[in-house]
């Protein structure tokens, strides 16, 4: 019971990495346009699986498509994203510049990230009270087992909600610091 609540919180914990990684910092990351889908032959394919995406300074991100008629698919998709990102078309590879983030902006974001934190514990949270409630149906275990259980199930919890702490204060970090 203990593995698959370990390995359920740890879900939990990637799911929390890979949110973050979309919100940008103040520098370029290629992650931040992981969310973003472009209209190839019909159908939405992410943005990295139609073309090559590199970060060559640290607050550039080029795109180069790998058929040059989609550029213009790109780059809508790009401006329809909620990243607020302007890309530039030269015709053959797409260029984003990340402006200095301002300390309205960097506030917006930490907050961003604490939401998304709290998420994540309150996902874990959850979990605990599912394993909480499958050891007290477990009948056929003596009551001192069921409390060390539930006491070692909450242990693991803390664990957990300290590692997402951990993770949301890095972010929080990437992003205050210029």
């Amino acid at each position: 019971m203990f593995d698959t609540l370990e390995a359920r919180m740890q879900k939990s914990i990637a799911s929390l990495k890979t949110e973050l990684a979309t919100i940008r910092t103040g520098r370029a990351n290629a992650s931040v346009l992981d969310h973003v889908f472009v209209s190839y032959y019909g159908s939405d394919v992410p943005l990295n699986q139609v073309a090559n995406l590199a970060v060559p300074e640290p607050r550039v991100i080029t795109i180069s498509p790998w058929e040059k008629t989609i550029l213009g698919e790109i780059e809508k998709a790009i401006l329809a994203s909620d990243l607020g990102l302007n890309p530039n078309n030269d015709g053959e590879v797409i260029r984003i510049m990340f402006p200095e983030l301002t300390e309205d902006r960097r506030k917006e974001l930490v907050k961003q990230v604490k939401q998304v934190g709290e998420k994540a514990k309150v996902s874990i949270r959850n979990i605990r009270r599912d394993a909480n409630d499958e050891v007290k149906k477990d009948d056929s275990l003596p009551e001192d087992e069921r409390k060390h259980s539930q006491e070692k199930i909450q242990k693991v919890t803390d664990q957990f909600i300290t590692e997402i702490d951990q993770v949301v204060e890095h972010k929080e970090k990437e992003i205050i610091t210029v």
